[in-house]
């Protein structure tokens, strides 16, 4: 039990039963407990296995390479479609878990295996993701654009495509991409 991390359970309004048995369950394991993103996570010779988190309507044990598990139980999601590695097991109350007790362990187990492994979880490279034709359009008019967009690291540009091509309307890609063009002139990323 790392004491940085009891603020978490301590501020916790929503779900505070919840994350105790969550935590009580994770240190059964014998991971390390860790601060990390402001939640608790729980590592493996410093390699990030899972994190315990909360939101409105759930909260969840995130596995950072959960794609790479078996899951057998059904029980993983993928938070959203651009989420490659993570996956969530999501509870809304805490009968769920004691319930999940044994499964939840055996997943932890497993993520542990595959860290032990190396495996990697292949992740879709920035040319594989879809460039908005507003965006494109800007790219092939401005060379110092272009030349701007390609020197950013690959997951600053994953980031600004994300952002770019998840609004559903034209009018509205193009003015996030407007709005973030002096961005990319300088080198930054969306989130810098």
């Amino acid at each position: 039990m790392n004491p940085k991390v009891d603020f978490f359970f301590d501020k916790a309004k929503q779900w505070q039963k919840e994350f105790e048995k969550l935590r009580a369950i994770a240190l059964d394991t014998g991971l390390e407990e860790d601060l990390k993103w402001g939640c608790p996570c729980y590592t493996y010779h410093e390699k990030n296995i899972f994190l315990i988190h909360g939101f409105k309507e759930y909260c969840a044990l995130l596995f950072f390479k959960g794609a790479l598990l078996n899951d057998t139980d059904n029980i993983l999601i993928q938070q959203t479609e651009n989420v490659q590695a993570a996956r969530q097991i999501r509870f809304t109350s805490l009968q769920q878990i004691i319930d999940l007790e044994k499964v939840i362990k055996t997943y932890i187990y497993e993520a542990v295996e595959v860290e032990r492994s190396g495996v990697k979880v292949e992740m879709k490279k920035t040319k594989e993701f879809e460039i908005p034709e507003e965006f494109q359009k800007k790219l092939d008019e401005n060379s110092e654009l272009k030349k701007s967009f390609e020197a950013l690291t690959q997951g600053r540009q994953r980031a600004y495509l994300l952002y770019f091509s998840s609004a559903k309307q034209s009018k509205t890609r193009e003015s996030r991409i407007k709005k973030y063009i002096p961005e990319i002139l300088k080198g930054k990323g969306i989130n810098d």
